[in-house]
C-alpha cells in the first residue's frame, strides 16, 4: 500500500485539508491527552504517521512558495487631509490636519506603515494667539527634539506658520507661536537641510486666495527651530499648465546629490477638485530647480481623485514611502480626503516615479510583511474608561462639557451658550459612505428638559440628526445656519432609548429608535434624507452625539459605536 493509498484509508483529510483531532476534555493533564490520543492498533498508527507526514509536506510546501503579503489604500480611513510622518526607530509617527475641529492636530502611531492608532492630539485646546484654520501640521525631530510646524489663522490677522515642540513624538507639546505670517497667509511648513547642514523652513506664500501666483519659499532657521532668520528666497512658483493657480505642500527629499522637491498643484478640495503631485530638482537647495518634464506624477484614477500634499518616510532597508491623502471616488467629499500610501520608485533617469503613473495604487506589497486591518472602520465606547478616547473631537470655537461619569458619557453645552435642541457636539470621523451609528441614551438619568442624539454633522451651520428629550423625538435639519424640523412625535416613557442613524454612499441618511435594540422604528415621513449639503469644502462628514436644552444638565449616553454596511 502506497502513501497515497494509505492515506485514502486513513479519512483524516478531507478534499486534501487535514480535519481537526479529538481535544482532550477539559482539565485533561497532559499525561492523559497522550492517553486520549493513543492509537489502538497497528493501522491508527500507521494512519497518524502519514496524516503528520502531508501535514507536513502541506506547511513545506507553503513555506516553500509563500504569497506576498499586500496593504489595502487607504493605510488611515477618514478625514486626514495633508498627513505627515517620520521614523522615530522602528516605529512611525503621523499627523493630519484638523481644520475646524478640536483636538488639534491627531498623532498616530505606526509599527507596519499600513496599520496606525490614534494615541494622542498635539493640542488639547487652540493656542490662544489662533482664530482657526488649524492646517498642514509637518513633524520632524532635529538633535533629539521634536517639531511640529502647523498653520492657524492669526487672530485679527493673515493665516500664520507657527511651531511646538516635545521631548518626544508622542508630547506633551510646547507651543512657541507664529514664525511668519504674510499678507497674503503663509501656509504648508516643512523643514529641511541645505547642502551645507543649515536647516530651512520651506511654505507657501498663499497667493491663489488674492488671485496671485503662490511663491514657494525657503529661509533659514535658528539653532532652536522657533525663529526664523536672514532672508528669505523664492525657489519655485506656479508657472505650468497643470499646476493651476497654485503650487503648495512642499516635501524636500536628498539622494545622490539632488535634493528633490515634491509638491502638489491645482485645487486640492470638493466637488471640483483636480489635484495632482509633481516634483522638481536641484544641485542646491536655494535652487535653481528643474520641474520634471513628466509632471504631474502622481494624479487621480478611477479609484481615487485628487492625490497630493504628502511627506517621505525612509524604510529601514532604505526605501522611500509617501503618505498624502486622496479622495475616495464614491465615498468622495463626505469622508473627505483620506491618507493613502504608495512607494517611490527611482529610474535610471534620476527621476522619480509612483506606481507607474497609474494613480494611487489599490493594493500593493506591504512594506514590513503585514497586511492592513483598517481598524479605524469599526468603533466602540463604553465610556468605562479613565478618560475620553482620543478620536473624539468636537468644534474648537464650542467646546462642550464632556465627562466621563459611572460608565457613561455625560454631555453638555458650554456654560456661556443659550439653551438650544442642539449645541454641544461631540464627533468622530467617518471612513466609508456606508455605516451604521447607534448609541444607547439613558433617559432616566437626564432632566426632562435635555436633549441628547445623534447626527451626522458638517459644522456648525449644516447638520442633521434626531434628538430626544422635551417628551418628544425631534428630527431636524441645520442647512446654511437655518433649523428646521423635519418630523416630531411622541417620546416613550421607557428608561433608555436607542438612537440609530444608516448612512447610505455618505449623502443619504435614515434615523431609527428602539426600546430594547431589537425592533426598530423608522423616524421621518421621508426615510432616506438627502445630505449633499453637509460637507464643508475643506471636510468630511462627522458623526456626532449632540446635546442641547436646560443649562448645566448633561445628556447621558451608556456607549457608542459605529460599524460598515457592507452592501450584497
Amino acid at each position: 500500500m502506497n502513501a497515497k493509498t494509505e492515506h485514502q484509508h486513513c479519512g483524516s483529510f478531507v478534499n486534501n485539508q487535514p480535519t481537526p483531532l479529538p481535544l482532550p476534555r477539559r482539565g485533561t493533564s497532559v499525561g492523559a491527552a497522550s492517553a486520549v490520543f493513543r492509537p489502538r492498533n497497528r493501522a491508527m498508527a500507521r494512519c497518524l504517521v502519514v496524516n503528520v507526514l502531508l501535514l507536513l509536506h502541506l506547511i513545506q510546501t507553503s513555506i516553500a512558495a509563500p504569497k506576498e503579503v499586500t496593504y489595502s489604500n487607504p493605510v488611515i480611513a477618514g478625514d486626514y487631509p495633508d498627513p505627515s510622518i517620520i521614523r522615530v526607530g522602528r516605529s512611525y509617527w503621523a499627523t493630519a490636519t484638523t481644520s475646524e475641529w478640536a483636538p488639534l492636530f491627531p498623532l498616530l502611531h505606526s509599527n507596519d506603515l499600513v496599520n496606525w492608532s490614534h494615541l494622542a492630539n498635539v493640542f488639547a485646546h487652540s493656542p490662544t494667539w489662533s482664530a482657526g484654520n488649524y492646517w498642514a501640521p509637518e513633524i520632524s525631530e532635529f538633535e533629539g527634539r521634536f517639531y511640529v510646524y502647523y498653520v492657524a489663522r492669526k487672530k485679527g490677522g493673515p493665516l500664520s506658520i507657527a511651531v511646538a515642540t516635545a521631548p518626544r513624538p508622542e508630547g506633551p507639546y510646547e507651543d512657541h507661536g507664529p514664525l511668519v505670517g504674510q499678507d497674503a497667509g503663509s501656509i504648508d511648513p516643512v523643514t529641511t537641510t541645505d547642502e551645507n547642514g543649515k536647516r530651512y523652513l520651506l511654505w507657501k506664500e498663499d497667493g491663489n486666495s488674492r488671485k496671485q501666483p503662490t511663491p514657494i519659499w525657503a529661509q533659514e532657521l535658528s539653532g532652536d527651530g522657533t525663529r526664523l532668520t536672514g532672508e528669505m528666497k523664492e525657489i519655485i512658483r506656479n508657472d505650468a499648465p497643470w499646476e493651476g493657480s497654485l503650487v503648495e505642500g512642499p516635501f524636500v527629499v536628498q539622494r545622490n546629490g539632488w535634493f528633490y522637491l515634491f509638491y502638489s498643484g491645482n485645487a486640492c478640495c470638493g466637488r471640483g477638485c483636480n489635484y495632482a503631485l509633481g516634483v522638481a530638482r536641484s544641485k542646491k537647495l536655494l535652487g535653481p530647480w528643474e520641474k520634471n518634464p513628466a509632471n504631474p506624477i502622481l494624479a487621480g484614477n478611477e479609484k481615487w481623485k485628487c492625490p497630493g500634499h504628502g511627506s517621505i518616510v525612509t524604510h529601514l532597508k532604505g526605501r522611500n514611502f509617501l503618505l498624502y491623502h486622496a479622495y475616495h471616488a464614491q465615498d468622495f467629499i463626505s469622508v473627505g480626503r483620506q491618507a493613502l500610501l504608495d512607494e517611490i520608485q527611482w529610474e535610471t533617469n534620476a527621476w522619480p516615479t509612483i506606481n507607474q503613473g497609474r494613480g494611487p495604487s489599490l493594493q500593493a506589497p506591504a512594506p514590513h510583511g503585514y497586511a492592513s486591518f483598517n481598524g479605524e472602520h469599526f468603533f466602540f465606547d463604553d465610556f468605562k474608561s479613565a478618560n475620553l478616547l482620543p478620536q473624539w473631537h468636537w468644534p474648537h470655537a464650542n467646546a462642550p462639557v464632556a465627562r466621563l461619569k459611572s460608565g457613561a458619557l455625560e454631555l453638555m453645552p458650554n456654560p456661556d451658550d443659550s439653551p438650544q435642541l442642539v449645541d454641544a457636539v461631540l464627533a468622530l470621523r467617518t471612513t466609508r459612505g456606508d455605516y451604521e451609528a447607534t448609541t444607547l441614551v439613558d433617559l432616566q438619568g437626564m432632566r426632562a428638559d435635555v436633549t441628547a442624539g445623534l447626527a451626522a454633522y458638517g459644522d456648525a451651520q449644516n447638520a442633521l440628526g434626531i434628538a430626544a428629550g422635551n417628551g418628544k423625538l425631534t428630527l431636524w435639519r441645520r442647512r446654511k445656519d437655518r433649523l428646521e424640523t423635519l418630523a416630531e412625535e411622541g417620546l416613550s416613557s421607557s428608561a433608555k432609548l436607542y438612537l440609530r442613524m444608516r448612512a447610505t454612499t455618505g449623502r443619504l441618511f435614515r434615523f431609527a429608535t428602539s426600546i430594547e435594540g431589537r425592533t426598530w422604528n423608522d423616524v421621518g415621513p421621508t426615510l432616506d434624507i438627502e445630505g449633499d449639503f453637509l460637507p464643508p469644502w475643506d471636510r468630511g462628514v462627522r458623526v456626532a452625539l449632540t446635546a442641547g436644552g436646560a443649562e448645566n444638565s448633561p445628556a447621558r449616553f451608556d456607549w457608542f459605536r459605529v460599524d460598515p454596511v457592507v452592501k450584497r
